[in-house]
This record gives structure tokens, sequence and C-alpha cells, in this order.
């Protein structure tokens, strides 16, 4: 089953960063697109994230 994450849990798979702060990360060109925008924003696989965390972010990785 694939996961999907929005901005408020990527604040949260970032260590509780702001909102603007989390959506300065996901805006980077290195971070992954998004799958779909929808009407209440955009939404990412959560494993495309968490790949990205443990490549850029390795001290908040969980594995």
């Amino acid at each position: 089953m694939v996961e999907f994450v929005g901005i408020a849990e990527i604040r949260d798979m970032l260590g509780g960063v702001s909102r603007a702060r989390a959506s300065v990360v996901a805006s980077r060109r290195d971070f992954p697109a998004p799958y779909q925008v929808l009407r209440m924003g955009q939404i990412w696989r959560k494993s495309d994230v968490e790949k990205w965390i443990r490549e850029h972010r390795p001290d908040l990785s969980t594995d």
C-alpha cells in the first residue's frame, strides 16, 4: 500500500520544524516532486520523502 504525506506530516518528519520551514524544504530542487497537487495542497509519496531525509538529513532518519 502506498502512503502519502502532506506538508503537516513532512513537518513532523523533519523534527517538528515550522510550516514555513517545511515549505521551504519541500520547494528545494532536490526534494521529491509532489505525487499530486490537490485543492488542499500538495501530497508526496511517504517513501520518497523518507528516502530524501535519509540522504539529506541522516540525523533525522529513523531507519
